[in-house]
């Protein structure tokens, strides 16, 4: 293929590309083809692209997933339904989603749920309303309902130990 070729311009074009966007954060196939696609670039050069990437290394969607769960739950204190959720609104696999999700326990999830809970509401009253805003706080975060009410019982008795 010579450089004359205007597949060979397309391709090189969508490397760079694809390079820059995984430059200024890390993507997944599905979120680099439509960036590329939002470029104009041929279907083909894409299809490339992403193959070359992806064997290089620098393109990973279980890599992704696992990152993403990770920084989720540590920073954000995301719970494992919402962590689902934007892994497949990000277009990765649902097998690779399950295994980003299934690396917390129960026992961690419902940690995070009242570490969640006592940086937002560290002041919890009694009342059905405030325990109801707390339980909508977690599940919004994406913690299981039933897990959430645990927590934010649990949550109630440290404050109600502590004030005693």
């Amino acid at each position: 293929m010579d450089d004359s070729d205007p597949r060979h311009t397309d391709h090189a074009r969508a490397i760079d590309l694809a390079y820059k966007a995984l430059a200024t954060r890390a993507r997944t196939v599905s979120e680099l083809k439509t960036f590329l696609e939002r470029k104009r670039v041929e279907p083909s050069a894409i299809d490339a692209a992403v193959e070359e990437l992806s064997q290089s290394g620098f393109l990973d969607d279980e890599r992704y997933a696992q990152q993403f769960a990770e920084d989720k739950r540590t920073l954000e204190l995301w719970g494992a339904e919402r962590i689902a959720r934007d892994l497949q609104r990000r277009g990765v696999e649902p097998q690779l989603v399950e295994a980003a999700c299934a690396t917390q326990s129960r026992n961690d999830e419902l940690d995070s749920a009242l570490a969640l809970l006592g940086e937002r509401l560290p002041h919890l009253s009694a009342d059905d309303r405030s325990r109801d805003k707390a339980w909508r706080l977690l599940v919004r975060r994406g913690y299981e309902p039933e897990l959430a009410y645990e927590a934010v019982r649990l949550h109630a008795r440290r404050i109600q130990s502590r004030a005693a």
